[in-house]
């Protein structure tokens, strides 16, 4: 039994280094899919920054939410996915608290 207890604590710390590798995968999926959406939606081949002096502030918050949007959609996809595969595969959640994200 305490060999149990010992295995179920450990698995948080086992679950860091996957779900950081998942983070970046998903990090980098979003960023291919932020240049896809930004062509989409303005027919252009780069999208505005902050510090895009030509560019207005409706284009460059507009650029902001769909990047934010596709990254939070993307993260939090990885996340669930990797949650629910280690849950399979151990039967235990990888994750003790029920707080939110770091």
């Amino acid at each position: 039994m305490a060999k149990s207890k010992k295995g179920k604590a450990g698995l948080p710390l086992v679950y860091k280094p996957v779900g950081f590798a998942l983070g970046w995968a998903s990090g980098a999926l979003a960023g291919i899919a932020f240049r896809k959406a930004w062509k989409a939606i303005r027919h252009e081949d780069d999208a505005p920054d902050a510090l895009d002096q030509d560019r207005g502030w409706g284009e460059i918050l507009l650029a902001a939410a769909v990047q934010g949007a596709l990254f939070a959609v993307a993260r939090s996809a990885a996340d669930r996915a990797g949650a629910k595969a280690i849950e399979r595969s151990t039967g235990t959640w990888p994750v003790t608290s029920k707080g939110g994200r770091d």
